[in-house]
């Protein structure tokens, strides 16, 4: 093992991956958050919008003047946040319990707030396919408690991973089982589903069949001790990078070798990849949103 500025090498791929060979140090971007959530890069505006959870608002930071303002408030407790293929803002509001699209005029539309007439438990992180299925997971975390959300009782009595049909909207079960699934990503190639339990300590791959529903998951990566996965993402090389809460972030081959971290020093809760050239890696930790250009690029934009 051998360290160098924020990265720590486990195994040499790491290395020749060139995963090393950015910024030598993290640059805080902003620092007053209380959970920072859901980063997520706009190309066309070059901004960053991410979540304060309990803060109860979506931020908006702008690459050119490094300036940051209120982008959404109230946000109905928002976490995880992504693109459709319109370029539309895809939201879980996990204090709201349903997943959103905003309009380029800026209306809202509900994409999903109920499963067979049973309202969602708290929706956490999304993903939209070129065909328009969105997968979001929906574990419990905004109805423990008043902090992230609204306590109250789960309807459905489960935390599971949902699909939204494209043609009809309607929300089907697409993988239960999980004890907090978290992080949903697609592989680039769209032919499978990676989601995270935090609560389990585990990573699933799912394969995605022809008609949109998935196969028996299979476990990608395990955490130990004190580590627990949040959200994910891929770079062009397929390798994953996992928001890993106390350990920073990892890095996994395409294998599921843990190659190497990212040390931050604050517990990590998401990470995405932007900037220009796709090679910017923001990454929310508790309070604070930083970032750090690398020789690693993310997974294409479609």
């Amino acid at each position: 093992m051998s360290t160098d500025g924020p990265y720590e090498i486990l195994d040499d791929r790491f290395r020749t991956g060139r995963c090393a060979n950015g910024d030598n140090r993290l640059e805080v971007l902003y620092d007053g958050c209380r959970w920072a959530e859901g980063p997520l890069y706009l190309p066309a505006w070059r901004q960053l919008v991410w979540s304060d959870i309990p803060n109860d608002r979506i931020l908006r930071w702008d690459e050119a003047t490094g300036s940051v303002g209120v982008f959404r408030a109230p946000a109905g407790h928002s976490n995880g946040n992504t693109l459709d293929r319109q370029g539309r803002l895809v939201t879980c509001e996990q204090g709201n319990r349903r997943v959103t699209r905003t309009e380029p005029d800026g209306r809202v539309t509900v994409l999903a707030e109920r499963f067979d007439g049973r309202r969602l438990n708290s929706p956490n992180d999304s993903v939209v396919r070129s065909d328009g299925t969105i997968w979001f997971s929906d574990p419990d975390f905004g109805i423990t408690s008043d902090y992230e959300g609204h306590r109250a009782e789960s309807e459905i009595g489960a935390c599971n991973v949902y699909r939204i049909d494209p043609v009809s909207g309607q929300v089907r079960l697409a993988a239960d089982g999980f004890d907090g699934p978290n992080g949903v990503i697609l592989t680039p190639d769209e032919r499978r589903l990676f989601v995270s339990d935090s609560r389990a300590a585990r990573i699933h791959a799912f394969d995605i069949r022809e008609d949109g529903t998935l196969s028996d998951g299979k476990v990608f990566a395990e955490g130990r001790g004190d580590v627990h996965f949040d959200n994910i993402r891929f770079d062009d090389e397929g390798r994953l990078w996992a928001a890993a809460l106390h350990d920073g972030v990892h890095c996994y081959d395409p294998d599921g070798t843990l190659i190497g971290r990212l040390r931050v020093p604050e517990p990590v809760s998401n990470v995405a990849f932007g900037g220009p050239k796709n090679n910017r890696l923001f990454i929310t930790a508790t309070t604070s949103l930083y970032s750090l250009v690398m020789s690693v690029t993310g997974a294409p934009r479609l």
